[in-house]
């Protein structure tokens, strides 16, 4: 299956809020947006995820199964994007201080002791 996660993203909201326009206005798109993410939805999986009554839609079986898992895809996205962010801001490698023993005796023993206390957690 080919899909999106805004088009996930779409559906996983059309079941919290209900109606398309709700959908669009949460995720600052156009219900004419949310429309066609969910029609490439349909098309992606083969299946009728909406039902169309007039004006209102609601999820098939398929399209309340889809939701579900759905969630804990885009929590898990969510979690790597997470994950790869801490790993950004991580400083490694070595660092060289060059120092006469007396200033260091003065300026090093706390941000070391800092340094080592956030390695540790």
């Amino acid at each position: 299956m080919d899909w999106t996660s805004a088009q996930l993203r779409s559906l996983v909201e059309l079941t919290r809020r209900g109606t398309i326009t709700a959908v669009a206005e949460s995720l600052g798109y156009t219900p004419g947006g949310v429309s066609q993410q969910i029609a490439a939805l349909e098309k992606a999986t083969g299946m009728e995820l909406l039902r169309r009554t007039g004006r209102r839609v609601e999820l098939t079986d398929a399209g309340m199964t889809l939701a579900r898992h759905a969630e804990r895809i885009l929590s898990t996205e969510a979690e790597a994007v997470e994950a790869l962010e801490r790993t950004r801001n991580d400083a490694s490698g070595t660092l060289l201080v060059g120092l006469f023993a007396t200033a260091a005796a003065e300026i090093l023993p706390r941000p070391c002791t800092r340094r080592a206390r956030s390695i540790r957690g």
